[in-house]
């Protein structure tokens, strides 16, 4: 097996935030010793006043916070982070008081020599300073660059979990929920943004500045607060319920952005509708930032994204970016309602937020985009969650998290797609519009309010229906009016089963991994609403499992069973005894008697079951020899996805895949006709035949690279196969150079990821020393390193650059699958413990070679030989 040259590139800034206190005292100490604030001060209104300076990069400020007393003190402690404080009052804005600061805990205290009194209400005053961040946290700077080889500077905030307390002194816990009122001082050539409009005429001030002034904010998070300085242009509309929506880009960028104009008002129509809850600001902005580290960002008002994920460009952006732009926006909107007008009451409990979010993309986009047919990509979603839910280094959906690190990692996989694979089973279980109703149902209740899990269960639970089943629920003055009383409070009837939810959904949120239904012809707990079909009928059959071990008559003549019906179930299924050779069966005489999820859920699970030692190698590879009269895009990437991982074990045996894939490998035509599904196929195949230096697609591809050459970059390849040719073209020299030039001075941050693709897949180590060291930025560097060609040294993984994302630290190690590269990544891991103790990822990293290893030494004979059989 060839070794690539993997950089284990992560880095872990451990930098104690810079605090100056304005005055001192030898008797004071810190008065709080723990890692979440006290209740006894309750914030209730930030008056907020910035100037932030673009050419200094550094921004001052002042905070007038209106607060609560709940109990006798005189001490008010809040959260602070690299802010240099220089003056701090209560009650007496002439008496400066003493300010103490706790790094490790990343807050201040400030001493009030009058005790401030149960009941009352004061006013916090602070003035504070500090440098523009370096980073994507805070209150930061970023650039871009105009065609003219004009750099320009812009301030953006991204305060989502715990980093609002790097640009004001604030209560920095979701439960202290507050008014705003922000002000912001900028030089004219610029505008600044924030949650709120634009209350009144701009200030012009006398040193030649002027001054925004910005309309009261609703009641919210401190994650949600935001506020940007550019000199960004935007277009704009108006939704069907007079909210003004503007996508705002930088100024050689603004053609890109009608798509995202179109997609938002859309999809800000179709929430206010299926939350029934009109949208409760005036105005929706949508912002490209170009130096970006998340997908994108909820900030109340003012949704912030990477390029990539806001802007679409018709002649560089493919369907799959298309899509992409359309879910990511359908996510960020959907957090306005859930996640902004609701919130979790601690981190424990992100999964409210993001499991909710992203499965709304699913919603939301099969409602407004039904062309996109995005309904394909959730069946990815839960297997990406399978994936992770099989190590023994897996979480619950609800963990504790306390550390600023530890919140950090809650933003992962479980959070995300088991999250949302979770609701979807409760959806499919509880029907669209039980679902529905409960969700508004939720939402009304805690309307600018901290919620729970509990939360969510008892509003759904208290969803009544018809006798048939039918739901009825009335929308009145803001209320619900119930005409049933049929259903019993807590319960719901599945196959005519009564059910506790509460204890149902525990026991998916509060535990982690995954639940295997052994299926026997003859005969863990979890609470599984079960579903099933057989040949006998079209019928999906439901049950209600909720012991260890249970018997379903399933009728005489019966002559297969397929168990999770279109994996609408998050569980997974073992068929024993001949079950398998049944499925096997079934796909190769009469493959369409499933679907399309049925098929593709059986190769997942089937491969999943051998990882897990559950099911013989053999018997998976010979479920997927149908995938040969296989058409549907779906399941044939999912096979496909297989083999690509089996060649890299297998001394590189490409000759297989390709032979077995010749036919729908030579179906693919070199352009952006089709279907969305068609073209993503296309795109999937015609990368993979490349990679596996198919001689037909070498030469296409090559062919259609020189003349984009001779064209000097001025023709439009198509979408859907760019990056698999720039792939071939970055072989050579001359070609990775004029990808690497192109890159440089391209406007299209769509074309920029494929070239960056490209560039990362180069083979010459040379190329990619120069790679890393001229084009990466964390932003781009976490999406392409896992592409890197990689090379284990004997004794250690080489890392030249490091930096701080869990999914590099996974990703990078994704590959490794002997115990020379288990022990490499241990020592390695080792050696940085004192920085990683904190990291979830670094055990994940670790199982994930440990289940690799442990695959190769139960499965690599019996693969080769079953290859060296079929290649007879």
């Amino acid at each position: 097996m060839c070794h690539v040259f993997i950089l284990l590139v992560f880095y872990l800034l451990l930098k104690s935030p810079v605090g100056s206190q304005p005055m001192q005292s030898p008797h004071l100490s810190f008065p709080w010793s723990r890692l979440r604030l006290p209740r006894y001060i309750i914030p209730l209104h930030y008056h907020l006043h910035l100037h932030p300076n673009l050419t200094t990069l550094s921004f001052s400020g002042s905070v007038r916070i209106q607060i609560h007393v709940e109990n006798n003190t005189n001490w008010v402690v809040l959260h602070s982070k690299g802010l240099q404080i220089s003056k701090a009052t209560v009650l007496d804005e002439n008496l400066v008081l003493p300010v103490l600061h706790n790094p490790s805990h990343e807050q201040a205290a400030i001493f009030s020599p009058r005790v401030l009194s149960r009941g009352h209400k004061y006013f916090l005053y602070i003035e504070f300073g500090a440098e523009l961040g370096d980073g994507f946290y805070g209150f930061y700077k970023s650039t871009y660059r105009m065609s003219t080889g004009e750099t320009r500077t812009l301030a953006s905030t991204h305060f989502e979990p715990t980093s609002a307390r790097m640009a004001f002194p604030c209560f920095d816990e979701p439960s202290f929920k507050a008014n705003y009122s922000v002000r912001i001082r900028r030089s004219p050539e610029h505008i600044s943004l924030s949650n709120m409009p634009i209350v009144s005429k701009t200030v012009e001030l006398n040193d030649g500045l002027l001054e925004d002034h910005f309309a009261v904010s609703v009641r919210m998070s401190t994650y949600l607060v935001a506020f940007i300085i550019c000199d960004f242009k935007s277009v704009s509309a108006t939704t069907s319920s007079g909210i003004k929506v503007s996508i705002y880009a930088a100024p050689e960028k603004w053609q890109q952005t009608h798509y995202a104009l179109e997609v938002a008002v859309k999809m800000m129509d179709f929430f206010e509708k299926y939350f029934n809850i009109l949208y409760p600001l005036p105005k929706q902005d949508l912002i490209a930032i170009p130096d970006f580290q998340s997908g994108a960002m909820e900030n109340w008002g003012l949704t912030t994204y990477r390029e990539t994920s806001l802007l679409f460009d018709p002649l560089t952006s493919s369907v799959s970016d298309k899509l992409y732009v359309t879910m990511v926006i359908g996510h960020e909107l959907a957090h306005q309602w859930f996640g902004n007008l609701v919130t979790m009451e601690w981190w424990n409990d992100i999964w409210l937020n993001e499991g909710f979010a992203r499965y709304m993309e699913y919603i939301s986009v099969e409602a407004t985009y039904p062309e996109l047919r995005v309904e394909e990509y959730l069946l990815t979603t839960c297997f990406a969650a399978v994936g992770r839910d099989s190590y023994d280094s897996s979480r619950p959906i609800s963990s504790s998290a306390e550390s600023p690190t530890q919140i950090k990692e809650m933003f992962d996989t479980v959070s995300y797609n088991k999250g949302a694979c979770v609701l979807h089973m409760l959806r499919y279980f509880l029907t669209d519009d039980v679902f529905q109703s409960g969700i508004v149902r939720y939402l009304r209740k805690y309307s600018y309010s901290n919620a729970h899990n509990q939360d969510l269960w008892d509003s759904l639970a208290n969803v009544k229906t018809h006798t048939k089943d039918k739901l009825h629920v009335e929308f009145m003055s803001g209320k619900y009016c119930y005409s049933s009383s049929q259903a019993s409070k807590n319960a719901y009837l599945f196959a005519g089963e009564h059910l506790d939810l509460t204890a149902m959904m525990n026991t998916w949120t509060l535990q982690k991994g995954i639940p295997l239904i052994i299926v026997s012809r003859n005969g863990y707990l979890w609470h599984i609403p079960l579903t099933y079909k057989t040949n006998m009928s079209t019928t999906i059959h439901r049950h209600m499992m909720t012991t260890h071990t249970d018997s379903v008559d399933i009728g005489e003549g019966v002559g297969w069973v397929k168990v999770n019906t279109d994996m609408t179930g998050y569980y997974m299924v073992h068929y024993e005894g001949s079950g398998w050779d049944e499925m096997t069966k079934l796909l190769r005489e009469d493959h369409t008697a499933l679907s399309y999820k049925d098929r593709t859920h059986l190769i997942h699970n089937a491969f999943q079951l051998v990882t897990g030692g559950q099911l013989l190698l053999n018997k998976a590879l010979d479920l997927i020899d149908y995938l040969r009269s296989e058409t549907h895009t779906v399941p044939l990437l999912e096979g496909l996805g297989y083999l690509e991982a089996f060649y890299r074990l297998v001394e590189k045996r490409n000759t297989y895949i390709l032979r077995f894939f010749r036919d729908v490998i030579d179906q693919q035509m070199w352009s952006d006709r089709g279907s969305v599904s068609e073209r993503r196929l296309r795109s999937e195949v015609l990368s993979l035949a490349c990679h596996l230096d198919d001689p037909p697609c070498l030469e296409r591809a090559s062919q259609t690279f020189r003349d984009w050459l001779l064209s000097n970059g001025t023709l439009n390849l198509p979408t859907d196969v760019a990056e698999t040719v720039y792939s071939v073209g970055a072989r050579d020299e001359h070609g990775w150079a004029s990808l690497f030039h192109t890159y440089t001075i391209s406007l299209s941050e769509a074309q920029k990821e494929k070239i960056l693709s490209a560039l990362a897949s180069s083979r010459d180590t040379s190329k990619l020393h120069r790679y890393t060291d001229s084009l990466v930025k964390m932003r781009n560097y976490t999406k392409n390193i896992n592409k890197l060609p990689c090379k284990r040294e004997k004794g250690k993984i080489s890392h030249s650059t490091i930096f701080s994302r869990q999914n590099i630290i996974i990703g990078t190690t994704g590959h490794f699958s002997s115990p020379e590269e288990l022990t490499d990544v241990q020592l390695f891991f080792e050696s940085i413990k004192e920085q990683a103790s904190q990291l979830r990822a670094t055990q994940v990293a670790l199982d994930n070679v440990q289940k690799n290893v442990l695959w190769v030494q139960r499965n690599l004979g019996t693969l080769r030989n079953w290859l060296d059989e079929q290649m007879k």
